[in-house]
């Protein structure tokens, strides 16, 4: 009787070590647990040659970090694939080594989903997912099928898993992954999120312009028939496969895909519910009157994102830093702009850019540019806002946000076309510059952001 009490004693006290041996393990999760979160990188050029102080202190920066994103806005092949008819707006592409000069770095989460994933075809596509993956990053946002671009893709850390759930509205039709049906194999692609746009022009704008498309005969199809008008909505018509409205004042009012929010928001809280921390992020170039100010649907998607229990929504696209949101305790960043931005020096580019702009047989990529930027005075390179950015480092206690901090970093505007593009910690007036550009940014949003020394701290308490 003894030994069986004994026995049963033993048991009952190894059953509470093993219960507060686990109990310590999974403690982990209530302790502080760090973001890194950049933009775009279009990477062409290593970085892990140089040693300025403010480089090697960034790096260190990411590293320390529990977790670290980018949005990898590049494809890795070795031009084994063509182009397609219709790209981002040039034919992204980088060296496959590259992929691992990111994991270097010391990020460990991509996005995948971007104008630029389909550039070179769905086999580019492909190839881009091994590369990345034999160097190492978490990946989402694109796949095999609509089903596989959508779904969340995890990192585990010491302290906790994370999901990231990667998306874009800026993309060629063709890009979208797609849904298998009657035996149809499914589109490869990207993780999409459509949106229509009403164009509102005041009264005397609207009936002008309608009265354009009668005249020209738009309102009717080949075989007569009305079209693109209706009786039961006089006040706005459809003209070259936009919508008009009449209204108060000339503006673009955008409306997000009801469908597709609905099964990204089924996503994400399948992920709250297999993690401890979702990241969503999103590639969206579009706007409302400047590229600083996101359109109107994108606010309202990122909202019902943190609804859906997502922890941090990042954004990215504009290659310009937009507000920043406190939304129920959670961090919306509407744009990090760019972290890494080496588009001029692409190895090779296809004939359609070059044809664009009239040059011939004998031009090549520095050519290019010159003709795109007209020598550096327009475009990306004479705009400051593309140089300039932060990295975003959120710190969470357990589920709260206990703390958010911005770096600013510059990419070396004004400087050869050979230097810009790397990104450095940026310091003194410059990187109170990238600040303040933030807090003006992130005022309409009721958030409240203050510099010490040549980091800026947002107020989390909202």
């Amino acid at each position: 009787m003894q030994k069986y009490l004994s026995g049963i004693l033993g048991a009952f006290v190894s059953f509470l070590v093993t219960v507060n041996v686990a109990g310590a393990q999974h403690a982990v999760a209530d302790q502080n647990f760090t973001m890194a979160l950049t933009g775009d990188s279009i990477i062409t050029r290593p970085l892990s040659i140089y040693k300025e102080p403010e480089f090697v202190k960034m790096i260190g920066l990411i590293r320390s970090s529990d977790v670290a994103f980018t949005n990898l806005e590049m494809l890795f092949h070795d031009y084994e694939s063509y182009p397609m008819a219709v790209s981002g707006g040039t034919w992204m592409r980088g060296d496959p080594a590259l992929a691992k000069e990111l994991n270097w770095a010391g990020f460990d989460m991509v996005s995948r989903a971007n104008n630029h994933t389909g550039d070179y075809g769905v086999a580019a596509m492909e190839m881009t997912t091994k590369y990345v993956a034999e160097a190492g990053l978490v990946q989402a946002g694109v796949g095999a099928s609509l089903a596989e671009a959508r779904e969340a893709k995890f990192f585990e850390t010491p302290k906790g898993r994370v999901a990231l759930i990667s998306i874009a509205s800026t993309f060629a039709s063709h890009m979208a992954a797609g849904r298998s049906r009657d035996n149809v194999p499914p589109r490869p692609g990207l993780n999409p999120l459509r949106y229509s746009s009403t164009t509102i022009l005041p009264e005397a704008d609207f009936s002008a312009l309608r009265k354009t498309g009668e005249m020209l005969g738009l309102f009717t199809d080949q075989d007569g028939n009305p079209m693109g008008t209706s009786d039961d909505k006089p006040d706005q018509f459809k003209l070259y496969g936009r919508w008009f409205k009449s209204g108060v004042k000339a503006e673009i009012q955008s409306v997000a895909n009801q469908k597709d929010v609905a099964e990204i928001v089924a996503v994400i809280e399948n992920a709250k519910k297999l993690s401890d921390y979702v990241i969503v992020t999103i590639h969206a170039h579009e706007q409302k009157n400047r590229r600083e100010i996101a359109a109107d649907f994108i606010p309202v998607f990122a909202r019902a994102v943190i609804d859906a229990g997502a922890d941090v929504f990042v954004g990215h696209g504009p290659h310009a830093l937009r507000g920043i949101e406190i939304y129920k305790g959670k961090p919306i960043l509407y744009s990090l702009g760019d972290f890494i931005f080496q588009n001029e020096t692409l190895l090779r580019l296809p004939s359609d850019n070059y044809e664009n702009y009239g040059l011939d047989e004998n031009a090549h990529v520095a050519d290019f540019n010159a003709a795109r930027y007209d020598n550096g005075t327009k475009g990306f390179p004479a705009n400051r806002e593309i140089w300039e950015s932060v990295i975003a480092v959120p710190t969470f206690n357990g589920p709260a946000l206990k703390e958010l901090k911005l770096y600013p970093i510059t990419l070396g505007y004004g400087l050869e076309v050979q230097v810009r593009g790397r990104p450095l910690l940026a310091k003194g007036d410059l990187a109170k510059k990238i600040i303040n550009d933030l807090i003006e940014r992130s005022a309409p949003f009721g958030t409240q952001i203050k510099m010490r020394g040549d980091v800026g701290y947002v107020n989390v308490e909202k």
